[in-house]
């Protein structure tokens, strides 16, 4: 047997149940990537055929790292950073592969940097629908709305500071009485208001045609482009190479079987993209807009579609909540794997590293807040050609998404494939047989090599 402890671990700072876990967990999965780019890519990329390439690289690409991840973090029951080391001594490994857990919590925290200044922007649109602002409003008056927000650095800095103090808040009240009672209350929601987001698209005239565009593959409109893209979207959108699984997996209870959950967490997380587009393809089509219309289509393309519908103050109001439930189940995860390593070894309690590990992040966000107005024209890096051209914005985006995450996932999938021991891995991971055996051959050389496909094509 493996040595399996869990020294820091207390009874009360474990998930309470499997469904626990996989709620926490799908949250931090379902984020702004399944409302708001998946919708858009997918349009962008030709529909179905798109959508049939992303299902297959969720679960070869996507869940094998899911399920990889979590085991690490359940193994060493520790942050990231104390995960890897202790794995690192009991498996007998190159101290370098340390570096996989000190990547995931700067990446956690670079990512929630930016992404909270965006879920700011979900709750000012709570607001403008509510308002009844995108009521008959043409494009120019929509566009104008969305531009004016962006120019107003104190707007934007307010909106990320509410955000911040929700996210801050939820963490800070610890695993049970936190975590696990938001996203007990908060992914229910998710699902009710998708659900009767997608009853709504359904009497809008134009679901058939979504339908359509959504499941049936026209290969001839798919390029290598949106292969990769798919790819990409695939093996990013799970949450996986930035700490956050393994963060997660460490208040993980020895019975729950890891394989078995992460495929429900794949199912949920890909249910609610596929719901997003099902309760946003209609609106776009029955109003003659643009399905491809790229990342505006949430913030510009979708409220010029409330504007002109019956009900569609209500309705915009309920897709801004939904969009704004979906970007604090993914942040709380993302300060998480920040916040224990701040308890761990800096002897902080959980209020205070809560606290303070938000505040650093908030600062940080200043930059992308800048990035949309004053900054504008401030390119960091912009002496070095790779980087020309990229505002603090881009630039945290692109070290993240292009950069960090893919090398974290790379790494985790090579050093559960190749450099942990065997020894008790199949009942680590809860597969037997025939199935761990195919398993592992998907982690050691599919896995990997779909995921330095993608790299290699996003610094190309």
């Amino acid at each position: 047997m493996t040595q399996n402890t869990q020294p820091h671990q207390q009874a009360n700072t474990l998930w309470s149940s499997r469904m626990a876990f996989i709620l926490a967990a799908a949250g931090s999965a379902v984020g702004l990537g399944n409302i708001w780019k998946f919708p858009y890519i997918t349009g962008e990329n030709g529909g179905g055929a798109f959508v049939l390439i992303y299902l297959a690289c969720i679960f070869l690409i996507g869940v094998p790292v899911l399920i990889a991840e979590t085991m690490i973090g359940r193994r060493g029951g520790q942050s990231p950073v104390a995960t890897m080391r202790t794995l690192t001594q009991t498996e007998g490994t190159a101290a370098g592969w340390r570096a996989i857990g000190w990547n995931g919590v700067i990446a956690s925290f670079l990512v929630l940097s930016f992404y909270a200044v965006i879920g700011g922007w979900a709750l000012v649109y709570i607001g403008k629908a509510a308002a009844g602002l995108f009521t008959g409003a043409d494009a120019e008056t929509i566009g104008s709305q969305f531009g004016t927000l962006l120019a107003n650095p104190w707007e934007l800095l307010m909106w990320h500071s509410i955000f911040m103090a929700i996210v801050v808040f939820i963490v800070g009240r610890g695993i049970r009485s936190g975590l696990e009672k938001a996203v007990n209350m908060l992914m229910p929601l998710l699902f009710l208001l998708l659900v009767v987001m997608v009853l709504y698209a359904m009497n809008s005239g134009s679901f058939g045609r979504a339908v359509s565009f959504m499941f049936s593959p026209d290969f001839s409109n798919l390029t290598t482009a949106g292969v990769l893209t798919a790819l990409g979207h695939a093996a990013f959108t799970l949450s996986i190479g930035i700490g956050v699984l393994m963060a997660y997996g460490s208040y993980l209870p020895r019975h729950v079987n890891i394989a078995r959950t992460a495929m429900t967490i794949a199912v949920l997380d890909t249910s609610v993209a596929l719901l997003a587009g099902l309760a946003i393809f209609p609106l776009v089509f029955a109003n003659g807009l643009e399905p491809g219309a790229g990342p505006g289509l949430i913030f510009v393309t979708l409220p010029l579609a409330f504007g002109q519908m019956s009900g569609g103050a209500i309705f915009g109001t309920l897709f801004f909540a939904l969009l704004l439930v979906a970007a604090i189940t993914s942040a709380i995860s993302m300060l998480e794997p920040v916040v224990e390593w701040l308890e761990e070894h800096k002897g902080v309690g959980r209020v205070k590293s809560a606290i303070g590990g938000g505040l650093a992040i908030w600062f940080i966000g200043i930059g992308t807040v800048l990035s949309f107005n004053l900054w504008e024209g401030f390119h960091p890096l912009g002496f070095i050609a790779f980087f020309e051209g990229k505002t603090v914005f881009d630039l945290l985006d692109f070290l993240v998404s292009n950069l960090m995450m893919p090398l974290g996932g790379l790494a985790i999938a090579l050093f559960a494939g190749w450099a942990m021991k065997r020894e008790g891995l199949a009942e680590d991971i809860g597969l037997q047989g025939g199935a761990y055996k195919a398993f592992m051959v998907v982690l050691r050389y599919l896995t990997p090599a779909g995921i330095a496909v993608v790299f290699l094509y996003n610094l190309v």
